[in-house]
């Protein structure tokens, strides 16, 4: 018989009682989020040299040296300290392996949590992957500069909302909750920064520019 899981509400309860179980638990439910939130912002000159799966493997172990900082002080949803710590360890990960002060590499994003934010080349060829058709790599290969260019010129917090909703694949409450908005706000600058995006494809496919519904 297949056991049910433990309700998240629960898990918490026991975390704040010190249960380390709870605790590897709770980051294994939450595993897949944070792999792709490591994923989509390291440095691209770390590609190739740090594994994801080896961040999310220190990101732990600080989650852990750290917990009875949120269990003491809990002035936000234990998801999104999670989510914060993650992001703080990637910034060491950063700074060790790139050798520069954390600031230089981290692109410091907008809203209540200070965390690298994804490169605008790994979003735009993530992007051009997913809003052309891949049987098309010379217009895949322009879609991508030009999805560069969109986004090194969009305003921070869509770039952020976007990351979030399109690779992240957090909620519209999950990001507006993240970076402080009004849910209406984060799904109105979603749609706008998607509408940006397709409108930049247009002109190269206008078949194959479409993108995921708001």
């Amino acid at each position: 018989m297949t056991q049910t899981p433990e309700p998240e509400d629960s898990l918490v309860e026991r975390i704040r009682q010190g249960s380390e179980d709870a605790l590897a638990e709770y980051f294994g439910r939450h595993r897949e989020r944070l792999w792709r939130l490591v994923h989509f912002r390291m440095d691209p000159r770390l590609q190739g040299r740090v594994d994801p799966e080896d961040v999310l493997q220190e990101a732990f172990v600080d989650v852990a040296k750290r917990i009875h900082i949120w269990v003491e002080n809990p002035t936000m949803p234990l998801r999104l300290w999670v989510r914060l710590t993650v992001g703080q360890t990637l910034i060491e990960v950063h700074r060790r392996h790139l050798l520069v002060q954390a600031r230089s590499v981290e692109h410091e994003v907008p809203g209540r949590l200070r965390m690298p934010g994804a490169s605008s080349v790994t979003l735009s060829a993530h992007l051009a992957g997913s809003l052309t058709s891949p049987s098309r790599a010379a217009i895949r290969e322009e879609a991508k500069r030009l999805l560069h260019e969109a986004i090194e010129q969009m305003d921070p917090i869509d770039r952020q909302v976007l990351t979030m909703r399109h690779f992240e694949e957090l909620s519209n409450a999950e990001v507006a909750e993240e970076l402080g908005l009004q849910p209406s706000t984060a799904s109105a600058r979603y749609i706008r920064a998607l509408a940006r995006l397709k409108d930049v494809l247009r002109p190269l496919d206008p078949d194959q520019a479409k993108g995921p519904p708001p």
